[in-house]
């Protein structure tokens, strides 16, 4: 996968276009991915003993990882994802600065 957890990335296509957020985690045997405050829907719960009232609580949904661009850290825009090997370590670099997207 081109994205990992904790990157920022702006969302490329669907409802929530244009917003932006971190990946709180990642699947990548579905290749789908959890961003914040994104994809946000309604669930339904019953009453239990740490929500002892029930209702309706909003949470995020995973999307599929097509849809999100990971931003450009120097410039703040998204940008497409390269590899570079720096040593013996393989390193994700952005394609429109250059800039290295592991920390």
């Amino acid at each position: 996968m081109h994205v990992k957890k904790g990157d920022k990335v702006m969302v490329i296509t669907g409802k929530d276009k244009g917003k932006q957020g971190t990946i709180l985690e990642a699947y990548p045997k579905q290749d789908r991915v959890l961003v914040e405050g994104v994809n946000e829907v309604k669930k339904h719960s019953k009453p239990s003993q740490e929500n002892p009232q029930g209702g309706i609580l909003t949470q995020e949904a995973s999307i599929h990882v097509s849809n999100v661009m990971p931003i450009d850290p120097k410039t703040g825009e998204p940008t497409r994802v390269g590899y570079k090997v720096e040593g013996d370590k393989k390193v994700r670099i952005a394609k429109k600065s250059g800039e290295a997207l592991d920390k």
